[in-house]
């Protein structure tokens, strides 16, 4: 798929390079010309889509900066639930139900990602954000407003759709509007944005559960007039139009490989969050689940290589090196990190620290990903280089997971987890433009905008992954943990399961539980590390894995 804001205004030339077409025939307050998906006229009256218009630094301020209000809150609602899993799970009585919570959101916003660029190809930018600004305010209103562990998934799902879309788009828009030797300053910048809203969301959700009167719900419903104005002002602002008119590019749209995708999550997180946790590993539901996944995997390998008109992950694209290598590298590293932001808080609060506490030691994430994130970009914009940035990144986070293997221990001194959640905040920022403005770099125009969404896939399936397999891991060890320990006393059984379900238990326990208890939560807790530290290796090795490419400091790649 092209990106709609270059490759119909470009052909290739000789040396594989791109040559404007048209470069003035926007007016001046329109940005970002919208065309074909694939660079193709849709029919015999289309003209050639002519190259964006580079926008003033004004221009680009303003429509960005509008833009990237979304991304803040749709990545702050990413990480909210991770200081708010007690008093959530205490109101439906299931601590189990912080996996499917969590991950709701994200296999929602896994779903829509992919789908982001096509559809906004069609219905345009300022369609699918003032779209995804509806979706996202409805999800946080029914969350806030959830009499059930249901309707609370439900909500979830909904917001995460919303919030997909506005990360996704929010990153086209840029690619529309900026050359990319500059863009990686400019990414830098939305993903400060986006750091500070996920490193700041357990902070938020804990603050505001402990001084609101209607306890964690006022942190889904607080956000929902902030969505709305944001909305608004996109309304106004974004204008960037569409030049595609044809709406029977909708049928080319692979909603099938995003069905086949969705499917092979919900069943892979249904049999790891069930396995040993709900049901023993041997139950029929776990035996089936984990299967079925893997052939709805298999099923959507086929319809990206096979069926789909226009894939949402390019099967094809991913044979290339570098990108292959940049989406592995965003995948591991999004489940060690979303793993340790969702239950580095849990291990805060067995400690016994509350739950704004908690969430106020994952500022200094927030801050080394504000850091990492415009400091990467501002020294690809002067070297033109990634490779050894990357690594560098990369080589933090490593860091990072080890010290939390290592201390993170009942005894824990106040600074180590500071140092630890800085460094990774640091990789995880910078990582993330680095890894970026390398895929964009390896393919040519027409397919930019295709890997950056498969790009956001490897983010938004690795985060779901992440937590499922750190939720499958904690239960099962916590569980067995626990037996071992309590297994042959009175009443085991009962304060056992609610052990499980309430992290608030742990205050009523009898006395001569409680040494017992929380040293089988900072073991359980250890396991989970050990988890994380190996797919952060797995994400420093995939990384070495890219090539360095020429980051052009035109939009025409000259």
């Amino acid at each position: 798929m092209a990106n709609p804001a270059i490759a119909g205004g470009e052909t290739a030339s000789g040396n594989g390079e791109q040559e404007p077409l048209l470069q003035d025939a926007q007016a001046s307050d329109e940005y970002g010309a919208v065309g074909d998906g694939n660079g193709d006229a849709t029919n015999g009256d289309d003209d050639q889509v002519p190259l964006a218009e580079e926008a003033t630094t004004k221009q680009a301020i303003l429509i960005l900066g509008t833009v990237w209000i979304g991304v803040f809150f749709a990545a702050l609602d990413g990480t909210i639930v991770a200081t708010l899993a007690g008093p959530i799970s205490t109101s439906f009585n299931s601590f189990t139900l912080l996996s499917w919570i969590a991950s709701a959101y994200l296999i929602a916003n896994a779903a829509l990602q992919p789908l982001s660029g096509r559809l906004t190809d069609i219905f345009g930018r300022r369609s699918g954000l003032i779209f995804s600004n509806i979706m996202f305010a409805a999800g946080n209103l029914i969350c806030g407003l959830a009499k059930t562990d249901v309707v609370m998934i439900f909500g979830r799902v909904v917001s995460g759709m919303g919030g997909g879309g506005l990360n996704t788009i929010s990153t086209f828009i840029a690619s529309d509007l900026i050359p990319l030797r500059r863009r990686g300053l400019w990414q830098g910048f939305g993903n400060i944005c986006f750091a500070l809203g996920a490193g700041l969301g357990g902070v938020f959700g804990g603050w505001v559960n402990d001084a609101s009167p209607i306890g964690w719900r006022m942190a889904f419903l607080v956000q929902v007039p902030f969505i709305v104005v944001s909305g608004i002002i996109v309304a106004f602002t974004v204008k960037i139009p569409v030049k595609e008119k044809s709406m029977s590019r909708i049928k080319r749209v692979d909603f099938l490989g995003s069905l086949t995708l969705i499917m092979s999550l919900v069943l892979l997180l249904l049999g790891l969050n069930s396995g040993g946790n709900i049901v023993p590993w041997t139950h029929p539901l776990v035996l089936a689940s984990l299967p079925l996944s893997v052939v709805f995997l298999c099923a959507f390998v086929y319809v990206e290589k096979k069926v789909a008109a226009e894939p949402v992950i390019p099967v094809d694209l991913l044979l290339d090196r570098t990108v292959a290598a940049a989406c592995l590298a965003n995948w591991f590293s999004s489940m060690a990190l979303f793993g340790l932001l969702y239950y580095g808080p849990i291990y805060f609060q067995v400690l016994g620290y509350s739950t704004t506490a908690s969430g106020a030691r994952l500022i200094p994430s927030s801050a080394g990903a504000a850091i990492g994130s415009l400091g990467s970009g501002f020294l690809m914009k002067v070297t033109g280089k990634y490779y050894i940035l990357t690594a560098f990144l990369l080589c933090c986070m490593v860091a990072a997971n080890i010290i939390t293997t290592t201390l993170f221990n009942r005894n824990v001194a106040v600074w180590v987890p500071f140092i630890s959640f800085f460094l990774n905040g640091l990789g995880y920022g910078g990582m993330l433009t680095t890894t970026l403005l390398s895929l964009i770099s390896a393919v040519d125009h027409a397919s930019q905008a295709l890997v950056t969404s498969a790009s956001y896939a490897f983010r938004s399936t690795g985060s779901t992954i992440g937590i499922t397999v750190a939720g499958a891991v904690f239960q099962n060890l916590l569980k067995k943990q626990l037996w071992e320990r309590f297994g042959d006393e009175p009443g085991a059984a009962g304060m056992i399961r609610r052990l499980r379900d309430d992290l608030s238990e742990i205050k009523n326990l009898p006395e001569e539980w409680r040494d017992d208890v929380l040293t089988a939560y900072i073991e359980s807790l250890r396991g989970v590390w050990g988890v994380l530290l190996g797919l952060m290796g797995l994400a420093l090795v995939s990384g070495l894995f890219m090539r360095e490419h020429t980051l052009h400091s035109t939009l025409a790649r000259k």
